[in-house]
Formats: C-alpha cells, structure tokens, sequence
C-alpha cells in the first residue's frame, strides 16, 4: 500500500495526528505552461540561460521520488510513462498520479491568451491509458465563472469523465480553482462562491463517484474552516500557488494544517526552489509540526549555505511574509 493510503484511511477514520498530513508534488505543468514550467537550469550560483530539458527535468521528478518524503507525484501521461520506463516507480511508496483533463485556464504558456477568457473543459488524458500504465489516480479539474453556459459545460465534461473512470475503477481527486474570469462576482464573495460550487458538484455524487480528496486555492481561515468543518467525510487539500518566498511557502503549509486541510499539493513552490529537495524536507518538517515556519527557513538557508548554493533571495527579504492571504493570519 502507498502511504497516501494509509494516511487518507486514518484520515477517514477520525484518527489525523502529526504526521499523517499528506504532501504532493505537482510536476504537471507540461500540460499547461509547457517548456517554461520545466524550471530554469540553475548553477549553484543562481544563474541560468535556458529552461531544463525533458531529460533534466525528469531527473529532478527522480530525485524528489527517491527522496521518499512526498506521498504523491502528480506528472502527465507522458512522463508518468518515462519515469516508469526509469524503473522510477518499482518498490516506491510515492503514490503516481496524473494530470486527467487540461482546461483552456490552465494553457498560460508563452504568448498565450486562452486564460483570460472562461475556462472551457478539455481531456487529452485517457483513465484506461493511465491505468494500463499503473497509475490509477488522477487530478481533475474544474473552473466555476458564474457563467451558466461556461459552468454548464464544465460540469457535464465532469459527468463524463466520471463515467470514464467508473469503467476504468480509476480514482481522482477534485481542483477547484479561483473564477478565472468571474461574471458579475465581486473579490470578496469569491471564497464562499469557490466553496458552495464545490460542494454543489458533489451532492449528487455517491460514495464511489466521489474524490479522493479536494485541491482549493487558499482563500483564508474562514473559508477553509467552513469547508473543512462542513463534511468529515471530504478531505480538503490546498493548492501552493505562486512562488513566493521560502517563508510564504511553509507558513501557507503550517497554516492550511492548522485551520484543517489534510493535503497540500505544491508545484512551483517545490520546481523553483534554490534546493528542491530542501524545500520538501522543510515542508515535511512544518507539516509534522517539528519547526514552524520562520525556524525552517532559517535552516533550509542554512542548508544553501552549507552546500555552496547562492539563495535567489537573501535570508532578510525570504523569511518575510509576503501574500496577504498569509499576513491576515500568522
């Protein structure tokens, strides 16, 4: 059993203790921001020319993998099947997932305007090609607007990519993100809009159509809370968004765990990180609660210094709080 499983079923259970928060790595931005989410190839003192290749940046998936800290791996098809042609996957308790549909919001590469307008639904991955390929979980993700024609559609894409994966027994779990290109919905009703979409788009859902768990931006303690505290039976899992400082990312760690998120699911975060590897076992260690965040970004510059790596940001300007969000509650 992977250890994703064996936490989501304490989880479950009612028995949550430190420990058992879950951490994935989103390394699917191939499916939309393409080349540029590859990361930059960075030397030890910060200087870069050129995005990695395919080939170095699945040696980074590897090497997170084998650091044996995460509990998920998020890739796409694609690399999901590089990586088990790597023998990546044998023996691991790293649990692969995949990217399972590509919404028009989410194409932000290069020169691209699609995500200034409403999100449309879009599938290139197939459930029955993952599952041969041994993976049988998968990321699906909706964009509400408050547009009826917009949220129609994406709606009964899910009805139809849920009936694909019944066929399949293929697991996913739900992303709700932020309107990107909301209708007549001012900024701050956006955090109970995200929640009662959510929750609507599962009501008349039995128990085996229904996610693994959910991926939400963080919206704040309230919203947070009253999703997290609304049904025990959905595990709640917070999205990493943008960069932003070292401190950003694990007091954003310390405080979804704190107000009742189960999951955290990080992308940039982790891939634009000065030590990627770093920066999981800085989050781990926030998660479990043996540092909080000021202490581990101390030591995760520590850790740069240590191995000769130039921060892209010196300790001073990386140990604030930047993201409103995150000053409104540390």
């Amino acid at each position: 059993m992977y250890r994703m499983d064996e936490k989501l079923a304490r989880i479950r259970a009612g028995k949550y203790a430190k420990g058992d928060f879950i951490i994935a790595d989103a390394k699917d931005g191939d499916m939309g921001p393409s080349i540029n989410s590859s990361g930059p190839n960075r030397a030890k003192d910060g200087t870069w020319s050129r995005y990695r290749t395919r080939t170095e940046f699945l040696d980074k998936v590897q090497e997170i993998i084998e650091q044996d800290v995460v509990d998920i791996m998020l890739t796409s098809v694609s690399n999901l099947e590089a990586l088990n042609e790597r023998g990546v996957y044998s023996n691991s308790r790293v649990k692969p997932a995949i990217r399972a549909n590509d919404t028009t919001d989410v194409w932000v590469f290069r020169g691209a305007e699609y995500a200034k307008q409403p999100s449309r639904p879009f599938r290139t991955a197939d459930p029955a090609v993952a599952k041969s390929l041994g993976c049988d979980l998968g990321l699906y993700s909706i964009t509400f607007n408050n547009d009826l024609d917009a949220d129609y559609a994406s709606l009964n894409a899910f009805a139809d990519f849920r009936r694909d994966a019944l066929a399949s027994d293929f697991k996913y779990f739900l992303e709700v993100f932020n309107p990107n290109a909301p209708k007549g919905l001012a900024p701050e009703d956006v955090p109970a809009f995200v929640n009662d979409a959510m929750v609507r788009c599962l009501a008349g859902l039995s128990t085996r159509e229904r996610p693994e768990f959910l991926k939400i931006p963080y919206n704040g303690p309230k919203a947070l809370e009253e999703l997290a505290g609304y049904d025990p039976s959905i595990t709640v899992g917070i999205l990493g968004g943008g960069a932003g400082t070292t401190r950003d990312c694990l007091e954003l760690i310390a405080q979804i765990e704190r107000f009742g998120a189960r999951v955290a699911l990080f992308g940039r975060k982790i891939n634009l990180a000065d030590d990627p590897l770093e920066m999981v076992r800085m989050m781990r260690a926030v998660a479990d609660g043996d540092l909080n965040s000021d202490q581990a970004t101390r030591e995760y510059h520590g850790s740069l210094q240590r191995n000769g790596i130039t921060p892209t940001r010196a300790l001073d300007e990386d140990a604030q709080i930047t993201e409103a969000v995150l000053k409104a509650a540390a």
